[in-house]
């Protein structure tokens, strides 16, 4: 299963990136809202963890563009 995590905190980011790898799964990172944007658009994801509450887009405006969009509507998302 393919995760993509989207936080602006870096030790945070970092903590769920090997918690979850640990447990099997393939994690991607983002540190903003527009480059969380771009992979999740770029690549297939399973499910999207994601923060609310971040400098620029927040999670809130990820999410809406994420449903808005045909490929990505599907796809599941966690907020922190």
């Amino acid at each position: 299963m393919k995760l993509l995590v989207i936080e602006d905190e870096i030790k945070l980011a970092e903590y769920l990136q090997k918690g979850l790898s640990e447990e099997g799964f393939v994690v991607d990172v983002a540190h903003n809202g527009i480059d969380g944007l771009h992979l999740a658009t770029e690549q297939a994801y399973d499910l999207i963890v994601l923060d609310g509450m971040m400098p620029g887009i927040d999670g809130y405006e990820v999410s809406r563009r994420l449903k808005a969009n045909e490929a990505t509507r599907h796809i599941p998302v966690i907020f922190l």
